[in-house]
């Protein structure tokens, strides 16, 4: 139990590293919860910064998530301190658990008095490391949504909705076998509904009509 309960630790502090709000200091000297949206995200870096600096930000957010799944879950030794009724094997479901935890340390994040990110790209990252092909179509979506209605946010929101959605889609219609698909789909819908919680403010500006929209043609919105 205590070798689980590192790996957890030591995912949610990877998870937790404050990308935008270092990358904002070091480039601009201000800290990027006090300009735009508040948000420390990659998309607020972004706004303020530039699309550089702010796909920088979304890669190292993404890089958590995948570092926590690939390499921190290595750390696991011995055998699974409760039953393992998944159809996965004991070190899969230990990948899943840290991946989760990295995703809420950057939602909440002890470096920045539990105030973070949304959990995005960090997800994208776990689930890059999970389910590759389900989380290329999503990326898919999110770009479609975003190019149309120029909302972050609401593209974000889709294309996490997305994910369980595409995979239901390709096992139970297209018939492809999903490996560990009980498994990873109940896992799919928690890691939603973490994402579609931490966009809560955002929804509610989406509905009022006072989000901010993304601008291709300056580093601003409108």
């Amino acid at each position: 139990m205590l070798n689980l309960i590192t790996i957890i630790i030591l995912s949610y502090l990877v998870g937790s590293i404050p990308n935008s709000i270092i990358v904002s200091k070091k480039v601009a000297g201000i800290n990027i919860k006090s300009h735009g949206s508040g948000n420390a995200g990659g998309t607020n870096v972004m706004r303020i910064l530039g699309w550089k600096y702010g796909l920088l930000v979304i890669l190292l957010d993404a890089l958590k998530g995948a570092i926590a799944v690939v390499l921190i879950s290595r750390l696991y030794l011995g055998s699974f301190p409760f039953p393992n009724a998944t159809p996965f094997d004991d070190f899969t479901l230990v990948q899943i658990m840290a991946g989760l935890s990295a995703i809420i340390g950057h939602i909440w994040t002890v470096f920045a008095g539990f105030k973070g990110g949304k959990g995005i790209a960090t997800g994208v990252g776990v689930y890059m490391a999970l389910v590759t092909l389900d989380i290329a179509l999503a990326i898919g979506v999110f770009a479609l949504v975003v190019v149309i209605s120029r909302y972050v946010s609401l593209g974000s929101i889709i294309a996490a909705i997305s994910v369980p959605l595409i995979m239901i889609v390709r096992e139970n219609i297209f018939g492809v076998d999903i490996s560990g698909y009980h498994t990873l789909l109940p896992f799919s819908v928690i890691l939603t509904a973490l994402i579609v919680f931490a966009h809560r403010e955002n929804i509610k500006r989406l509905i009022a009509g006072k989000e901010s929209k993304l601008s291709f043609s300056k580093n601003k919105t409108k």
